[in-house]
């Protein structure tokens, strides 16, 4: 049996993430193959592959009694994610500092915050951008593992009490530091922040969802 085009499953996988992103998808709820499939006007095929995929990063949960559903979000999930990326991404965005990395795929991603789904986007691109030039592999796949759960939580705390703007402002000084060559003060405006929007989510978001 042949495999689908890449272009189609493409589209499919980036169709379902952006609609959980946005929010059309709400947490918990129920994800049918054929729902889906109708409405991308693709075959299943694609469909079930895309929800292996997202199951993988942590966006969707897979279980045999309810079949596949949006993963739901709680302060447990917020605070196992943002515990890792507080331990990780501020020494990555110091290492990139250091090692005189750019930071024009952060910069860009600031004004691409168009609507919820965009500026969900942009945000993965902007912390992206602060790490990738870091000169550590293994740090970069560790982090990037992370996106999209980050950004399902992100979402959610939005959801709860939308705070963008206050995070824009505080991303400019995190980017203004690393573009200046201060490694220790933009890590530690960048640690602050993380911290920050983390423990705001973990009071709103509840305990344990099971």
């Amino acid at each position: 049996m042949g495999t689908l085009p890449a272009s189609r499953t493409d589209f499919v996988l980036e169709s379902i993430k952006e609609a959980i992103l946005s929010g059309k998808l709400k947490p918990g709820q129920a994800l049918v193959e054929t729902d889906l499939a109708a409405t991308l006007t693709v075959s299943k095929t694609p469909v079930r592959e895309a929800l292996k995929t997202l199951a993988g990063s942590g966006l969707v949960v897979m279980s045999p009694y309810k079949g596949a559903t949006v993963r739901a979000v709680d302060a447990e999930l917020a605070r196992s994610v943002y515990d890792v990326r507080l331990l990780l991404e501020p020494e990555a965005l110091r290492r990139s500092v250091e090692l005189g990395a750019g930071f024009a795929e952060a910069r860009s991603a600031l004004d691409d915050t168009e609507d919820l789904a965009r500026r969900s986007l942009a945000n993965r691109r902007f912390h992206r951008g602060l790490y990738a030039g870091c000169g550590n592999p293994l740090m970069i796949q560790i982090l990037d593992g992370l996106r999209d759960q980050t950004a399902l939580i992100t979402v959610a705390g939005w959801g709860v009490s939308p705070t963008w703007e206050a995070e824009d402002a505080e991303h400019r000084a995190i980017l203004v530091a690393a573009e200046e060559g201060f490694a220790d003060e933009a890590a530690d405006l960048l640690r602050r922040h993380v911290r920050t929007f983390a423990d705001r989510v973990a009071e709103e978001l509840p305990d344990v969802v099971r």
